[in-house]
């Protein structure tokens, strides 16, 4: 399953196999065993190197894999990460909720003006 996430966060990031490698410093036999699934239990240097590149904490990527062990869809990491840097700078889930109701009213406001 590791690999298979990886492989997965690769391509949504637009990234061969080969730049991958190339980035992170991996060579690409391990990194095609271990989107293959023959390789299982890659050290955390290895796994650090790889979600550098992918633009992930390794918590990040190691949480990503858990959702996906579950069944759950995990949440798009740059989200996650976002959200991580919003709860970093204090800023409270009610603040969030209060700017996307803003949002939606302004947006509800602006297509009523287009549809009269």
């Amino acid at each position: 399953m590791l690999g298979k996430c990886i492989q997965e966060l690769r391509i949504q990031k637009g990234l061969s196999m080969s730049e991958l490698a190339e980035r992170s410093g991996v060579t690409k036999s391990y990194l095609n065993s271990l989107e293959r699934g023959i390789k299982t239990n890659p050290s955390i240097q290895i796994l650090e190197k790889i979600a550098l590149v992918l633009e992930m904490e390794l918590g990040s990527l190691v949480l990503y894999v858990h959702d996906r062990q579950k069944g759950n869809v995990p949440c798009d990491p740059e989200w996650a990460a976002l959200i991580g840097e919003l709860q970093s700078s204090g800023i409270s889930k009610e603040l969030v909720k209060s700017w996307k109701d803003a949002w939606t009213k302004k947006q509800g406001n602006q297509t009523k003006k287009y549809s009269s």
